[in-house]
């Protein structure tokens, strides 16, 4: 039998990984990655001096590692893709013809808006951000609006639809964790997504009209035809981000329209930009790096390309690795049991859930470990207290899902971040859709509203612990 780590000893482990996390990034102002080895290598010696094994561990960080390959391909696919958007006029383009249509006075709750029903068409949220929400944060930044505050309503936006999308992956896994048919776990979960998206709408309309009172109209009709100089603008590129929409709704893999959107980009670059397939490779793999005489052009165009990805990628592989030995010991195991043995009414049991998932999320930098094993874990729990399991699926997305990419370090966030060019840390205030959905859940838990019961005659049973 393997060894596993003391219950204090896992508390010792996450103690660890939050110190290191705190000095190295919040007070010396550095990137998570050496933080983060430094925790992984100190719990691997508590481990291996509480009797483990290194090679137990090392398969660990392998699995874990391999659990996150579809994402980092993904992502490499994503940095080839917005290289060639760029290069060939298509985020210009958008930017160009987004400036246009979108009024400064309602563009917070229009980046929102439009992000969500994005989201919610294809499932998407990564290709939601890395597409319409990199065009969004350059309309935003030319009508002068804070890039951390366009980033959160992004990604509230792209996240409405990886929660409530009937094909987002995140939708399923839920609903088949708890047991749940897909369509009735939907249904269910409007109740506490629409009353957020609401909340949210709201939020970003009075939070935009500080800054569209200030909005420039002479200073972006410039930018426009800065961008009509800089670059070939034709709606025809457009097609290049309806294609690869068109792709994902139709049920093709992510990756391949990513690389399909990539080959429609690169031959519209030689067609309207005039550019040699030799630069088009450079940019995919290099990415945009403009040197004009206008500051906010180049800021603008820039970025894209797999070395742009290599530090995301990087930063997935330090979290994974951590990841491996925080479940490879057992420490999960201990702290959620331990959580588990205090719940003892309704509103305890969806707390308890919400925790251990943003726990999850942060801890193993995961979204599919944050809805799986609370799912696992809390499923008997809710039968035994009587609650129909639509409310856990439900709850499952309400954290495990929205949370996601509001940390750093996290394969969502680490994306997130990396494509829209913020830090999470920055864009969390303003992500409202994805902590308020949350407090809503607790809300609804503790008042008893929206909960549907197995045997509907009778309520929740309650007791001095539910743990089996």
């Amino acid at each position: 039998m393997e060894a596993k780590l003391s219950f204090g000893k896992s508390l010792l482990i996450i103690a660890i990984l939050l110190i290191c996390i705190f000095v190295g990034v919040i007070l010396w102002g550095l990137d998570p990655h050496i933080p983060i080895i430094i925790a992984t290598a100190i719990a691997a010696v508590i481990a291996i001096l509480s009797g483990m094994k290194w090679e137990q561990l090392e398969d660990s960080m392998v699995k874990a590692v391999n659990n996150v390959t579809p994402a980092i391909l993904f992502l490499l696919a994503m940095g080839m893709m917005l290289g060639a958007w760029l290069h060939s006029g298509v985020v210009p383009t958008m930017i160009y013809y987004g400036s246009k249509m979108i009024a400064p006075s309602i563009f917070l709750p229009t980046a929102f808006l439009l992000c969500s029903a994005a989201s919610l068409t294809t499932g998407d949220s990564w290709g939601t951000a890395g597409t319409i929400g990199v065009a969004i944060m350059g309309i935003g930044i030319s009508f002068g609006f804070p890039a951390a505050m366009i980033a959160g309503a992004v990604v509230s936006g792209s996240y409405f639809g990886d929660k409530l999308s009937p094909i987002s992956d995140t939708t399923v896994l839920a609903s088949g964790v708890s047991g749940v048919d897909v369509f009735e776990h939907v249904k269910y979960m409007l109740y506490t997504t629409v009353t957020s998206m609401i909340i949210a709408t709201i939020a970003y309309f009075f939070l935009g009209l500080k800054y569209s009172k200030n909005v420039d109209l002479e200073q972006i009709s410039a930018l426009r035809e800065l961008l009509g100089e800089t670059f070939t603008i034709s709606p025809i590129l457009l097609l290049v981000p309806v294609f690869v929409i068109v792709m994902i709704v139709l049920k093709a893999k992510p990756i391949p329209a990513l690389l399909g959107g990539t080959i429609f980009a690169a031959i519209l670059a030689i067609i309207f930009q005039g550019a040699t397939l030799s630069e088009v490779f450079d940019v995919m793999h290099y990415g945009v790096a403009l040197d004009t005489s206008h500051e906010l052009i180049d800021e603008l165009i820039a970025g894209g390309g797999l070395d742009y990805v290599m530090w995301t990628v990087s930063l997935i592989l330090c979290a994974m690795a951590f990841a491996g030995v925080f479940e490879g010991t057992g420490a999960a195991d201990q702290i959620v049991d331990r959580i588990l043995a205090r719940v003892r009414r309704l509103g305890d049991l969806i707390t308890a859930t919400i925790v251990s998932s943003i726990f999850l999320n942060i801890t193993t930098a995961d979204q599919y470990l944050a809805i799986i094993l609370p799912g696992r874990m809390y499923k008997d729990a809710y039968k035994r207290m009587n609650i129909h399991p639509k409310v856990l699926s439900r709850t499952l997305e309400d954290a495990g899902t929205l949370t996601s990419p509001l940390f750093p370090w996290n394969t969502c966030g680490a994306f997130v971040g990396s494509v829209l060019g913020v830090n999470p840390f920055a864009y969390l205030p303003y992500a409202i859709l994805n902590w308020l959905n949350s407090i809503i859940a607790i809300i609804y838990g503790y008042t008893k509203f929206k909960i549907a019961y197995l045997d509907e005659t009778k309520e929740e049973t309650t007791g001095e612990s539910i743990k089996a």
